[in-house]
């Protein structure tokens, strides 16, 4: 159950809309890394930009399997954004 609860939230919070899944700000635990993300829009644009690198279509996050989310965060630290350090 502690590892379905970030899912269930971030089904819940996104809600399967565009609008929402841009205004949402949520804590996901990345278990592999050990480490949080904020899933908002930031997070949102850069996950549709790893979807486009793969070549898949748009899926929510919280309705992927562990190991395409596991596949995902390892491509996101991988990628940063550029002013993650400023903040």
């Amino acid at each position: 159950m502690r590892r379905q609860l970030p899912l269930l939230l971030i089904v819940l919070a996104l809600g399967g809309t565009a609008t929402t899944a841009c205004t949402a700000t949520l804590r996901v635990y990345d278990e592999p890394n050990r480490d949080y993300h904020r899933w908002d829009g930031r997070e949102e644009r850069a996950y549709r930009v790893y979807l486009g690198e793969q070549h898949r279509e748009y899926r929510e996050f919280g309705r992927l399997e562990r190991r395409d989310q596991d596949e995902y965060w390892a491509w996101r630290h991988r990628h940063p954004d550029a002013d993650r350090d400023r903040r």
